[in-house]
């Protein structure tokens, strides 16, 4: 079976040094993962140090007995970050495209569409309201296949009916791969009852 290993993982910050992180054991499987906790208890600095964007101070990561800094590894990452990070200048389907080598514009439509954004497919994104650029961040993580598939707060500032919309897509993005590792961080109990992690 697939999983990740997470052992001893430290990592602080500053001068002087904070410890963010200290002495974190974790293992990951296929299926989805909540992972919860007060700001500031280091939950974004982990799935950053998953996604190799950080090092630990001290610790491991291993894939599949695969230590995670050997490029061999070739893992695949998603990733939905606090901030929505898109193009701003481009629209919202160009945002999905951009990271899709196949450039499957049916699919980023259907997933705009089912995002509710059938009408923002061809605004830019700087035109779009705050909750309708979280979705086109999520749409975009949503397009490909990942080994790992790291949701850091993907529906804050959505409102309720969207929010169920949104976790329905993240839920139905886990039945077509059922062999991938999704890592959600969230403050929001329902949340992770609704997504069943």
């Amino acid at each position: 079976m697939r999983r990740i290993i997470i052992e001893d993982i430290h990592k602080s910050f500053g001068d002087p040094q904070v410890k963010v992180l200290d002495g974190i054991n974790m293992t990951l499987y296929p299926g989805i993962t909540c992972l919860m906790g007060p700001s500031g208890t280091g939950k974004t600095t982990l799935a950053r140090i998953l996604a190799g964007l950080t090092a630990p101070d001290v610790g491991s990561i291993t894939w599949e007995g695969c230590p995670l800094t050997q490029p061999a590894t070739h893992k695949r990452i998603g990733y939905v970050f606090q901030e929505d990070r898109l193009l701003t200048w481009e629209t919202a389907l160009a945002n999905l495209l951009f990271v899709d080598v196949q450039n499957n514009q049916s699919r980023a439509v259907e997933l705009l569409n089912q995002a509710g954004l059938a009408e923002s497919i061809h605004k830019k994104t700087a035109e779009l309201s705050g909750g309708m650029q979280r979705r086109v961040a999520l749409c975009r993580a949503l397009m490909n296949h990942h080994d790992l598939l790291i949701l850091d707060e993907p529906f804050k500032g959505l409102d309720d009916d969207i929010k169920k919309t949104a976790i329905n897509m993240v839920r139905a993005w886990h039945g077509d791969h059922p062999e991938s590792i999704i890592l959600c961080i969230t403050h929001d109990d329902e949340e992770v009852n609704q997504l069943g992690g």
